[in-house]
């Protein structure tokens, strides 16, 4: 369904981790609505990984997935503008989750990569005259010694309306956009079980 291609920022470790836990101009984590949101869902947490898990379930179903919010002014990807709107689309996501670890203590940046969808309705190709996507916004949260990517996007709801299948994340492997849709998961998984096989005997 999604095929990734290139990432547009440094994968390199040997990083100061400390300017990934500073406000900037969109990401203000310093913003008291932030923070005092991030405080509301790692509360009573310790281990980074477990704070990042809620943070990222947070962003992903409390921050509904659209494409038609507001964004055609700077102000509009500022995290604490995507948290009281309570909408966004992929990069105003990302911002948010970004702003809310760094509040949270947890290193992250921002990430942009070229995706390529392979669900996108015919109406929309034609108007875009193409389905790759070249800054889809995810996030880059450093735990335990590594950087761990993920992609906020869709909410559940979004997922249950388009058979998508919702992106996971166990606070210790990428949580990606999934490559392939739940009919196509469920037609593999019956090709591999003999289903279809058994249907024309």
């Amino acid at each position: 369904m999604y095929a990734w291609f290139s990432a547009r920022l440094d994968e390199g470790l040997n990083m100061d981790m400390k300017k990934f836990l500073e406000p900037t101009p969109y990401i203000d984590c310093d913003a008291e609505p932030v923070k005092e949101k991030a405080r509301e869902i790692v509360q009573g947490l310790t281990a980074q990984r477990k704070k990042a898990i809620k943070i990222f379930y947070a962003v992903r179903d409390g921050i509904k997935y659209t494409i038609y919010g507001k964004r055609s002014l700077p102000e509009h990807f500022r995290a604490s503008f995507v948290l009281s709107s309570g909408e966004g689309y992929c990069v105003q996501k990302a911002i948010l989750l970004v702003a809310l670890a760094r509040a949270a203590s947890i290193p992250a940046r921002l990430r942009l990569a070229a995706i390529r969808s392979h669900l996108l309705p015919k109406e929309m190709l034609e108007k875009r005259g193409s389905n790759l996507f070249p800054y889809h916004g995810y996030a880059d949260l450093y735990l335990e010694g590594s950087w761990v990517k993920v992609t906020p996007t869709f909410d559940i709801d979004s997922c249950v309306d388009a058979g998508l299948r919702p992106v996971d994340f166990d606070g210790a492997h990428d949580a990606l956009l999934p490559s392939t849709t739940l009919m196509a998961d469920s037609i593999l998984n019956m090709s591999k079980t003999g289903f279809f096989r058994r249907l024309s005997l």
